[in-house]
């Protein structure tokens, strides 16, 4: 297994990532979709603690997500309910994600981004977004928060009709995803 490396980008990469952007806008990423997931390892009434956090949150009903094997060490039976996770899309994940990036700073780390455009951070504590305050009836719940980026033009890869596939040259890659988080979010990242 070999060591994962760090990739840094410098600004000019970044700066010509952007005028290819401003050449044909169909190259400029989008946000897909971001997930929120709580997820609490155990059913019953702290599940739906997690649950009422997070639709007072997104303003979504969230889904459960249940166990997919049995886990003697934690508990954990096959097919029991074990987290939530709501789907956001659209204005409402921009506007989520602004939060949850105000919550850690809008620091993230050049780790977080993958090969394929996708960007997943976490949060320790729901109750530092803004605008929330903490609740000892609720008490405190952690989420991972994961954001796709696509460029125009994917919906040829979801369609039932004459579906097909996207040529690795028009998928998001980790320097247009970083640069796309950069600019349109104004995202530091280390």
């Amino acid at each position: 297994m070999s060591p994962k490396r760090t990739v840094t980008f410098t600004e000019d990469e970044i700066e010509a990532v952007v005028e290819k952007w401003n050449k044909n806008p169909m190259l400029k990423p989008r946000i897909a979709k971001v997930v929120v997931n709580i997820g609490v390892g155990e059913s019953g009434e702290r599940l739906q603690k997690a649950k009422q956090v997070l639709k007072e949150l997104t303003g979504q009903e969230p889904s459960i997500r249940r166990a997919k094997r049995t886990i003697k060490e934690f508990g954990i039976r096959k097919r029991e309910p074990i987290a939530v996770v709501v789907t956001l899309r659209g204005e409402k994940a921009l506007s989520f994600l602004n939060r949850a990036l105000e919550a850690v700073g809008r620091r993230v780390k050049a780790s977080s981004f993958d090969d394929f455009g996708n960007f997943s951070f976490g949060i320790s504590e729901h109750i530092i977004l803004p605008g929330v305050k903490y609740d000892p009836n609720v008490g405190v719940f952690g989420m991972d928060i994961s954001v796709k980026l696509e460029r125009p033009g994917y919906r040829v890869m979801r369609r039932r009709v004459k579906r097909s596939k996207i040529p690795r040259r028009h998928r998001v890659s980790k320097i247009e995803a970083i640069a796309f988080f950069i600019k349109e979010l104004g995202v530091r990242v280390m």
